[in-house]
């Protein structure tokens, strides 16, 4: 944890807005000694990390490097809100205002002069404690070298193989097939397959089942198993192939001593003479390579390898077993093979095998009950089978089971390196530390949690784990990238992307991995969890009853407060007031779901308060106007305030907002405060009943507009909004979309319009018309009336999602939908007719629509390719 810390505050000393402030105040050349020391502490944590359970001089010794990256992020957080001040106060042109900031201690020089006296004094606390290193014998490790995956081997024993004939079977099929892009030259012939799923799912065991099977001894003259792992070295996997290569034709040699002696010598081989070796092995022959457990995400590495090998016969092949997405796309020819857990039953199979001798289970029918609930915590995964069976072999001790089955994952003993979580934990080592740093929070999360895109950013935003090093990409692409990385890596799954709006899981066991290791800093509060350790930084409460007054830390280090699940928020208005006055330099506060009347004047003391959720709060009838001067606010939520009557006063004044969510029982709304949040983005209205009409001039900003049940708005200028990128409108029934928006056409920016419930809706504005040349999505839901589709027109090149669902009137397609050749996703549902003329194969539109990648028509019909 201390690597994640020293990581994010050297991430943002790198970053352009804080060299441009150090150099403005006059402290660039001591925060620039202050970087260089931390960034040699860098290299030498994960060693750290490794041995402080050996030594505890060394876990100390972290402990106040922590402390000191504390300091130095509050520190760092002046920087920020000095900045801050400054624009809202050049921006105000008060007088009175500027001379009372003069006089203050924010001013300038006072600031100067207190910000330099505190960066010296961090620096030479770090200086003293990075001097210490030495004395632990701490050595700079590459976290993604020291990786170690252990050696595999193409043996099995087939009946210990479990539930896995099917995949075997399909796998052996995708063999038997010629290469889908091969020619009748033989070009292309041979065809790369990979198999995906994460730690412990079985690729490993799969490949060896498909490696032993009997036909393939008859379809491969040559088989060869290589164990390439994450050290993706050409002259070692040479070696690996050609001494597979030999030892497959050592098994049918009878003079086999030559063969061995062949092994001994080709390690003193060059380069040159390696690549004649190989060739001599595989040209001409007919071939099956497993490269199992392939980390290397180099495509230029691959393609030299793949040139290499691809001297074999036609219909040559490579299975490749990866966990990762991106490289089984990068490496494959084929689609992926996404390895699936296995079934119940066959899990329960794998757990007898190892938790009993043969037979044995049958006298201990109480266990192998319990060993039901037991099994249910490895969802499917049979290494957390195979973990949880060995631990409890030769045990009979009901009490022992018992407390397997009710005890996390990840609080488990998990004795060998090949048990599930030291196993999953390769991946998260392999990791950049950027990424590893935003996995953590997926642990404040309750299992099997939906997770979306706005959520996470906000998250990883508010703590400046997103930092864009040219001062010019948006945070929120940044955080978008990351959870595009994590999904390569297997780390989520169960996806969907629907534009602007991207929801996901994490696996229960990727679950219990971040439990594992970002226990200490992250913290789950519930009525069972009341030991809190005093170095906590963020915590989550899951429980009503768990947020007592006693039972929080007085730590100045805790960062963030959240209540994640909905329904469960507090209740308790003073411990609303200890939070504020403890915990000063919060970063993320969700107080949805709570049930108190109003917010203290003091919230205005979270001066570095970049998240602050109020959503469903139904009994607070006014904000203070005090909340205004939280200048770093990022992220205000008010959805669902239903008692508000008014928005604060000075709302223009929190110009760090980007994200806004408003209910509010106002017909008017102050045009000149929102024209002041220059960085607003994204700005949502829900059940706002008295709401007429926005705004009549423009919000320049603005590029995302959510509009939600607000029953008497009639109209929506789109001119005003001149960056528009996502429009969503849902049970908005007054509001006339077929009004020209007042102006004449214009070409609109937008990319992702959602619109959904309206009653009276016969067919779909023109000015979509206006946004053919850049619109990816088009979602229409629950339009009872709709009874024909705009016609798409050529230049609509843009559309890769169409969602239709629950317009029953709608019985046709365009004739012209064919001509959507970017579309990616079409989803129908709730259109009986139209879903009849699309069904695969059967429905006479099905030729217009078979192109497509992923069709879904109804909930039980549709194909998919990859």
């Amino acid at each position: 944890m201390a690597a994640s810390i020293v990581n994010s505050l050297l991430g943002k000393l790198a970053s352009y807005a804080y060299q441009e402030a150090s150099r403005a105040y006059g402290v660039y050349e001591d925060l620039k000694e202050f970087k260089d020391t931390l960034s040699i502490v860098s290299g030498v944590l994960l060693d750290a990390e490794e041995k402080k359970n050996k030594q505890h001089g060394l876990r100390e010794w972290l402990n106040q490097i922590q402390d000191i990256c504390v300091a130095a992020e509050d520190v760092l957080g002046g920087f920020e809100l000095q900045d801050k001040k400054k624009k809202v106060m050049k921006a105000s042109g008060n007088t009175m205002v500027k001379v009372r900031h003069l006089a203050s201690s924010s001013n300038p020089l006072a600031f100067r002069s207190n910000m330099a006296h505190q960066i010296k004094e961090i620096r030479g606390k770090l200086d003293k404690v990075a001097a210490d290193r030495t004395k632990f014998g701490l050595v700079s490790v590459d976290p993604r070298l020291a990786v170690q995956g252990r050696e595999t081997y193409p043996n099995v024993d087939a009946s210990s193989v479990i539930g896995r004939e099917n995949e075997t079977n399909e796998i052996v099929n995708l063999l038997m097939q010629p290469h889908p892009h091969g020619d009748a030259d033989g070009n292309k012939s041979m065809c790369v397959i990979p198999i995906v799923g994460i730690g412990g799912m079985g690729k490993t065991t799969l490949a060896k089942s498909v490696f032993n099977d009997k036909r393939m001894d008859t379809l491969f003259p040559l088989k060869m198993w290589v164990h390439v792992s994450d050290d993706f070295d050409i002259r070692k996997i040479i070696i690996k192939i050609i001494n597979s290569a030999t030892a497959s034709f050592l098994t049918s040699s009878s003079t086999p001593s030559s063969g061995l002696a062949h092994l001994e010598n080709i390690n003193n081989l060059d380069i040159v003479q390696l690549v004649s070796c190989l060739k001599q092995k595989l040209s001409g022959q007919k071939f099956l390579v497993v490269l199992d457990d392939v980390w290397n995400d180099n495509r230029a590495k691959w393609l030299e390898l793949k040139d290499l090998i691809k001297v074999g016969a036609p219909g040559s092949k490579i299975i490749v077993t990866t966990r990762s997405n991106s490289i089984a796309k990068m490496m494959g020819d084929v689609s992926s093979y996404d390895l699936k857990g296995l079934s119940p039953k066959d899990c329960l199979s794998l757990f007898v095998k190892w938790a009993f001798n043969e037979g044995e289970e049958e006298k201990h029918p109480n266990l192998v009950k319990i060993g039901k609930e037991i099994v249910k915590k490895c969802q499917g995964v049979p290494l957390a089978v195979r973990t949880l069976g060995s631990s409890l072999f030769s045990t009979f001790d009901t009490s022992k089971w018992e407390y397997v089955r009710d005890s996390e994952m990840w609080n488990l003993e998990q004795k060998n390196d090949d048990d599930i979580l030291p196993e999953l934990k390769l991946s998260y080592d392999q990791m950049p530390l950027y990424l590893r740093q935003c996995f953590h929070y997926f642990s404040l999360y309750p299992k099997d949690h939906i997770f979306d895109n706005y959520v996470m950013c906000s998250l990883w935003v508010a703590h400046g784990l997103v930092q864009s090093l040219n001062g010019s990409e948006k945070p929120e692409s940044i955080a978008r990238k990351y959870i595009d990385e994590l999904h390569s890596r297997s780390f989520i799954q169960d996806v969907n992307d629907y534009g602007s709006l991207y929801q996901f899981k994490v696996h229960g066991l990727i679950h219990d991995l971040a439990l594992y290791v970002a226990k200490e800093h992250f913290v789950v509060v519930d009525s069972h969890n009341r030991n809190i350790p005093p170095q906590v930084r963020h915590l989550s409460i899951v429980k009503k009853e768990a947020h007592g007054h006693a039972l929080f830390p007085e730590s100045r280090s805790v960062r963030s407060i959240l209540f994640p699940i909905i329904g469960v928020g507090l209740e308790n208005e003073t411990v609303l007031n200890t939070w504020v006055s403890r915990y000063k330099y919060l970063h993320y506060l969700d107080l949805s779901d709570s049930s108190f009347e109003s917010i203290p004047n003091s919230i205005s003391k979270l001066e570095h308060l970049r998240f602050l959720d109020l959503s469903r709060n139904d009994k607070i009838r006014t904000l203070p106007n005090s909340i205004c001067k939280l200048l770093q606010l990022q992220v205000l939520l008010l959805g669902g305030c239903t008692m508000l009557e008014h928005l604060p006063k000075g709302l223009g004044k929190l110009i760090s907002l980007r994200h806004l969510i408003v209910t509010t029982k106002q017909s008017v709304l102050p045009y000149d405060e929102f024209a002041s949040l220059i960085h607003l983005q994204t700005l949502s209205f829900h059940d706002c009943d008295n709401l007429k009409f926005l705004f009549r001039q423009k919000l320049p900003s603005i590029e995302e507009l959510y509009l939600e049940s607000c029953h008497c708005l009639e109209s929506l200028p789109l001119n005003i909004f001149p960056k528009l990128q996502t429009l969503y409108i849902n049970n908005c029934d007054k509001l006339n979309l077929l009004l020209n928006n007042e102006s004449p056409m214009q070409t609109l920016r937008m990319k992702h319009l959602y619109l959904t419930s309206f009653s009276t809706l016969v067919t779909l504005p023109e000015w979509i018309v206006c946004a053919m040349e850049t619109l990816e999505t088009l979602l229409i839901m629950n339009l009872p009336d709709l009874k024909v589709l705009p016609k798409f027109p050529t230049i609509m090149t843009c559309l890769k999602r169409l969602y239709i669902v629950d317009c029953p009137q709608l019985l046709s397609l365009t004739s012209n939908t064919h001509l959507l050749t970017a579309l990616e996703d079409l989803r129908i549902d709730g259109c009986p007719e139209l879903c009849r003329k699309c069904l695969p194969q059967s429905g006479e539109y099905w030729p217009m629509i078979a192109h497509i990648k992923s069709v879904k028509i109804g909930e039980l019909t549709g194909h998919e390719e990859e």
